[in-house]
């Protein structure tokens, strides 16, 4: 398909970062109701080890207005948006086309994106024939929420990140989690690293541990700190370690060290494949957004 008049497309160079970060920002804005996108985010995610910058992302442009912008991410992942106030050019029709055709080249039979609930977006994917997904929520703990931090067990403690390992054992323990949910691809420490401990800004208080009586490391909790949100980004326990409350342990203690850093609410988000929604209300999170993921078959 032929691009709209006046437009030009190539894929981005490490310069195009803080015109992604805006485009970003004005999509979620119209589709989700806030922007929620850093700098920072689109660093990490083009740092990963996996990612070619230059074969697997796609820039847009209005003479040097970034207009639309896509990547895909191990052939499976996509990301892309067209700015709001050129929509209804064809250029999100051009840029499907480019994602799939990305995809598909990596040798890839699926791809799909995930999008807010009763957004333009899911309109798009549902009209080019995808299929609905898994259900995402956005979750928020209010600003005026007493945090009350919970109790361990006998000889488990929290410590704090200290490098050197640490990361490796943090991204262990969140990997082995998360690869029993459904449709997951295991990742790598070189993909998960600069969106953690590698990320720009990242500090130690970030990343924090659960330990066991023997001083094993069980548990392990990531958050980011966004302007005045802290966003916890992982939360993992090892299975057999489950049902003794660590997890809320984590979570009380992430929203402590979050508020204590200025931040003023905490978020996170899970979904239909975790079964964990339940955890998050019990600890007075509520949710505040609803996305899905859309797949098509290649």
């Amino acid at each position: 398909m032929a691009l709209p008049d006046g437009l030009t497309a190539r894929p981005h160079t490490l310069d195009d970062a803080q015109a992604v970060c805006d485009l970003v920002a004005a999509t979620e804005l119209v589709d989700a109701g806030e922007a929620a996108i850093e700098l920072e985010d689109i660093q990490g995610d083009w740092a990963r080890s996996s990612f070619d910058l230059a074969t697997q992302s796609i820039g847009l442009w209005d003479g040097s207005r970034l207009v639309a912008a896509g990547e895909v991410f191990k052939g499976r992942r996509a990301d892309a948006g067209v700015h709001p106030e050129h929509r209804g050019r064809g250029i999100g029709t051009w840029l499907a086309g480019w994602v799939e055709d990305c995809a598909r080249s990596t040798g890839s039979r699926l791809v799909g994106q995930t999008v807010p609930g009763g957004s333009g977006a899911e309109e798009f994917f549902r009209d080019r024939g995808y299929r609905e997904g898994w259900t995402s929520w956005v979750l928020q703990l209010p600003p005026d929420a007493t945090i009350e931090l919970q109790p361990l067990p006998h000889g488990y403690a929290l410590r704090q990140f200290r490098g050197g390992e640490d990361g490796r054992t943090a991204f262990h323990l969140i990997e082995d989690a998360f690869n029993e949910w459904p449709d997951r691809e295991p990742s790598s420490y070189d993909d998960w690293a600069p969106r953690g401990p590698l990320r720009p800004g990242f500090e130690p208080w970030q990343i924090r541990f659960v330990t066991d009586a023997d001083g094993t490391d069980v548990g392990v909790c990531y958050t980011i700190l966004a302007g005045a949100t802290g966003y916890v980004d992982a939360i993992a326990v090892r299975a057999d370690q489950r049902g003794l409350g660590l997890a809320r342990a984590l979570l009380a203690d992430a929203f402590a060290r979050a508020r204590e850093h200025g931040a003023s609410v905490s978020e996170l988000s899970t979904d239909s494949r975790t079964g964990a929604l339940g955890l998050y209300e019990h600890v007075g999170m509520h949710v505040t957004q609803t996305w899905r993921h859309w797949m098509t078959d290649l």
